[in-house]
């Protein structure tokens, strides 16, 4: 069984573009269905990468394509934003 730390350390990185995304920092979850709809990483940040950004990314679930060891590969095309 996996815990949310173990997802949290990993580097989410787009398929599409080889873009990496950063680290998980929150989970949208049903909890009708018990189960994980997306994972939230950093949005674009302000200033050099030191000053995040307003926005987040929101993934869904279903695009993610592989998780590794380290890294999770996810296939975006369009990125949603968590305001």
């Amino acid at each position: 069984m996996a815990k949310s730390s173990d997802f949290r350390q990993k580097e989410i990185i787009n398929i599409r573009d080889g873009k990496r995304l950063g680290t998980i920092i929150d989970m949208e979850f049903d909890l009708n269905a018990g189960r994980i709809t997306a994972i939230v990483v950093p949005g674009p940040s302000k200033f050099m990468g030191l000053l995040k950004g307003d926005r987040d990314y929101v993934i869904p679930w279903d695009r993610i394509k592989k998780m590794g060891d380290d890294v999770i590969l996810v296939d975006v095309d369009s990125m949603r934003y968590d305001n």
